[in-house]
């Protein structure tokens, strides 16, 4: 890597399948309850032009023809149209930026250019994009404008949601083009997680609880890959230390949280602290997919022997069976040709306590590497 944000020629599209291989097998499409004009959907979708998946095209065409003739009336209809077309333009717009790594910055809209939460943000967001890493915020006031006005224009997302109470997105994001417009608040909240590499939650509201619990729940089910999530208080503050010790006093003493999800975010008032765990985060780990039962963590160097020895003495109770192995790419894996020559690690993950997974990846870059 030439910076730490920066990915030279390795790209990563997040998913919301936690990481599964796609399956590209045709026996998942349905029927229209026509023979005739299910052949013809899937002729179409195999002759359409620069498709990579003929078969999931004609799922989503036959499911919409479902929808205009079933029960679905239009209101849903058109709630389902709109919100695929919000899902292609936030996939248009983040395509041309994959080999850069992105923080997705969350807090209040009522916070003040004066206000020191303001300034830590605008401080946090420029030391990251000193570090090559991109901004993304909800293009609004507070917080969102503090995080774009540090990233600078160049180096943001502004992904704005329609409301009858806010004008316009911040002067600086106004009028980019990274700056999306949304309706719905579940597209706008797909696109912060999919394509966040990181989560930073400031001070703020009911939507930043809202946001980091999403990005907390998602990960901690394993519908989202593990990343870094970051509650930064500017210095002295303790909004996210008495957020803290509602968790530990009310989820965790009742037994409704694992003591291992704590692993999952970290609390602090130190903008060092904050870009710390991030940048931490990918300077040995790159990425992971499962194939089958198998966890397939990608490696930006290869470890020692002595090292991934060490892994699968300390993560045996994350391991199905067997141990934690060092090896190529696996066959499954030949369809992302950008991440074929990484070094990886296998090992048969049990899937659940992803807290856990998360401590494995602080120790995978703790881990003696080979130069």
């Amino acid at each position: 890597m030439s910076k730490k944000g920066k990915i030279d020629n390795v790209v990563r599209h997040n998913d919301f399948t936690g990481g599964m291989v796609p399956d590209f097998a045709c026996n998942f499409i349905g029927s229209t309850g026509e023979k005739e004009l299910d052949e013809q959907i899937m002729k179409m979708a195999g002759t359409i032009s620069g498709v990579s998946d003929p078969c999931l095209l004609a799922e989503m065409m036959t499911t919409a023809i479902g929808m205009a003739r079933g029960a679905t009336n239009e209101g849903d209809f058109k709630m389902a149209n709109r919100a695929l077309k919000e899902m292609k333009l936030s996939s248009e717009v983040f395509e041309a930026y994959r080999d850069r790594r992105k923080v997705a910055l969350f807090g209040s809209a009522r916070t003040k250019p004066e206000e020191k939460e303001y300034q830590t943000a605008v401080e946090f967001s420029r030391r990251m994009k000193d570090l090559d890493f991109m901004t993304i915020t909800g293009a609004g006031p507070g917080i969102m404008a503090a995080g774009n006005e540090g990233a600078t224009r160049e180096h943001s997302f502004g992904l704005n949601i329609t409301l009858p109470f806010e004008a316009s997105a911040n002067e600086f994001i106004l009028g980019d083009p990274k700056l999306i417009d949304y309706n719905y608040f579940f597209t706008r909240k797909l696109a912060f997680v999919k394509e966040a590499y990181a989560a930073v939650g400031m001070p703020g509201g009911v939507g930043t609880m809202d946001e980091v619990f999403e990005a907390l729940t998602l990960i901690q089910t394993g519908k989202v890959t593990v990343y870094p999530i970051v509650c930064l208080d500017a210095p002295g503050g303790t909004y996210w230390k008495a957020w803290d010790q509602f968790v530990r006093e009310h989820l965790f003493r009742l037994g409704m949280i694992s003591e291992s999800d704590f692993s999952l975010y970290i609390v602090t008032d130190s903008i060092d602290v904050a870009v710390e765990e991030i940048t931490k985060f990918y300077e040995v780990f790159h990425s992971y997919r499962y194939v089958g039962d198998k966890l397939v963590i990608r490696l930006l160097r290869k470890l020692t022997e002595e090292a991934v020895k060490k892994l699968g003495e300390d993560f045996q109770d994350i391991i199905k069976s067997g141990t934690v192995e060092q090896t190529v790419a696996l066959v499954e894996e030949q369809n992302e040709e950008d991440l074929k020559d990484l070094p990886r690690i296998v090992l048969r993950h049990k899937r659940r306590n992803f807290g856990r997974l998360r401590e494995f990846i602080n120790a995978i870059n703790d881990s003696e590497t080979v130069s």
